[in-house]
């Protein structure tokens, strides 16, 4: 699949395709999106929002979720905020989030039957990995929407200018719900 998408690009580089997608690193509505990588979002949220390339920054994780104060999810916020000129952040749950309802255990359990070891498993956990924490997921959309929005918005190195608001889309019509 991978030898597919490349011969693809190479086309879409040798037709100039990229042309109409040419703007600047600076997101033109001064604003990030934290939401969730799965795939029903990739097209949906831009068109149901209304937002074209370089409009804003969207960083995507499992579950549009912050799970750590000093993650990556939140230093790519602080970038944006700092660097890029950010100054809404919108964090956009979604129904039917696989994150939902995620078990820690029969993450672990796939782990294993993917060949990886007790030994490195074991390893995180005396390394002070907490795997269960980290691998579990949330019950509840508007809860863990409601926790991102209040992680990022006190946030030591956020500064109080900074508008965090929560929403939850839904997957399938793109009908925006504010929290």
């Amino acid at each position: 699949m991978i030898d597919e998408i490349l011969k693809y690009n190479k086309k879409f580089v040798e037709n100039k395709e990229y042309e109409r997608f040419i703007t600047s690193k600076f997101p033109d509505k001064k604003i990030a999106i934290v939401t969730c990588m799965d795939t029903r979002l990739v097209e949906l949220l831009p068109a149901a929002l209304g937002f074209k390339n370089g409009d804003v920054k969207i960083i995507k994780n499992a579950g549009g979720v912050i799970t750590n104060p000093f993650d990556s999810t939140m230093r790519s916020i602080l970038v944006a905020v700092y660097e890029l000129g950010v100054k809404e952040i919108m964090v956009i749950g979604h129904t039917g989030c696989g994150v939902q309802g995620m078990d820690a255990d029969e993450m672990l359990h796939l782990m294993r039957e993917r060949g990886i070891s007790e030994e490195h498993i074991s390893l995180m956990m005396h390394c002070g990995i907490d795997l269960k924490g980290w691998l579990h997921g949330f019950e509840n959309t508007d809860d863990a929407v409601h926790e991102t929005v209040d992680l990022v918005s006190k946030h030591p190195l956020v500064p109080e200018d900074v508008v965090v608001k929560g929403y939850v889309i839904d997957s399938l019509t793109g009908e925006l719900r504010q929290l």
